[in-house]
């Protein structure tokens, strides 16, 4: 399973058991964890409260969430009851656009600390290879009279070795990077002195990365999949939108093939390609669905109709970023 070093001792998830992935320095990631972005102000706390108390153990939040304060008081409320510590938790949030300058990276790193309400966080990745200006902290994607992106050159060779420090500072356990492309990732590589643990991109049927996922795996880099169900809230208000998989007649016969749900389907795929899915949900019963996907294995046959859905077309393409000189999808993986 190319990087995926499968642990004897497993951490119980909901009735089932999660892999833990171990990282390329050691660190134990649940191969599933729970996506925050877009949950809305006041569901957000609430809704990850109920995933600590259903078994989610691995959090994805980001400072340009704008929630990171919300899951944070989650996880110090379900530690204060007793119901897991601090360590049982793996908890993700990543350094915006906005602070690549190398003045800016620590201070920012403090700053998503301090929301968190925590001491150290688990992996802290850059959220694109592509700075923008920096306009105060809180104009996430600062914008000229045109409504265009005003993009900044910094380097995020720059801003990486800036975050280098954060691990040997302790306020981070693992450094990390989403959306790069293996060039850039490759340049990365070569000009480090701590190597990233993980590339968090897009994963879903109709984009599963293959070459990156082995550009990954060769590398030792952890891949984590973002809108792993093809955001069909989006599709269901736009005829024009990717047509996710799982509305696909195959996909919801292969359910009533696994007893499963067409979300468990495409989530348990993409765990069998060795990536780590991080769906976004605020419904509880889907929640309990997206971690009981680890007692039943898609068959070859049904991994092979599950890759026919590759096209490659992205459902998050960073159309207004098109023209930055370190967009990461120009190349072909």
């Amino acid at each position: 399973m190319g990087f995926l070093r499968v642990l004897s001792r497993q951490i119980p998830i909901f009735r089932e058991m999660a892999t833990l992935v171990t990282l390329r320095n050691g660190q134990k990631m649940p191969q599933l964890g729970l996506g925050t972005y877009l949950a809305l102000e006041g569901e957000c706390e609430e809704a990850t409260k109920y995933a600590i108390d259903i078994g989610y153990r691995h959090l994805d939040t980001a400072y340009s969430y704008n929630n990171e304060k919300e899951v944070g008081k989650a996880v110090i409320a379900k530690v204060a009851e007793g119901k897991v510590k601090r360590e049982d938790i793996f908890l993700v949030t990543k350094l915006s656009n906005i602070h690549h300058e190398p003045e800016h990276v620590e201070r920012a790193c403090r700053k998503s600390l301090a929301n968190l309400g925590l001491d150290y966080i688990d992996l802290y990745l850059m959220h694109t290879p592509m700075a923008f200006e920096f306009h105060g902290d809180e104009d996430t994607a600062p914008k000229n009279s045109a409504g265009e992106i005003l993009s900044s050159t910094t380097d995020y060779l720059d801003t990486w070795r800036a975050m280098e420090p954060l691990v040997e500072k302790g306020l981070v356990r693992s450094i990390g990077v989403s959306n790069f492309n293996s060039a850039q990732l490759t340049r990365l590589l070569a000009n480090c002195k701590i190597k990233p643990v993980s590339n968090q991109v897009e994963c879903n049927p109709g984009i599963n990365q293959g070459p990156l996922r082995n550009f990954c795996a060769k590398n030792d880099i952890a891949l984590i999949a973002y809108s792993p169900l093809g955001r069909p809230h989006y599709a269901a208000k736009d005829p024009n939108f990717p047509r996710p998989a799982l509305l696909d007649d195959r996909v919801i016969s292969m359910g009533k093939k696994y007893n499963k749900s067409p979300g468990q389907i495409i989530l348990r795929f993409l765990v069998q390609l060795g990536a780590t899915p991080v769906p976004k949900s605020s419904n509880k019963e889907r929640m309990k669905d997206n971690l009981n996907i680890f007692d039943f294995e898609l068959s070859t046959e049904d991994i092979r109709v599950l890759e026919s859905f590759n096209t490659g077309e992205r459902t998050c393409p960073f159309t207004a970023n098109k023209t930055h000189v370190y967009f990461p999808f120009h190349d072909e993986f």
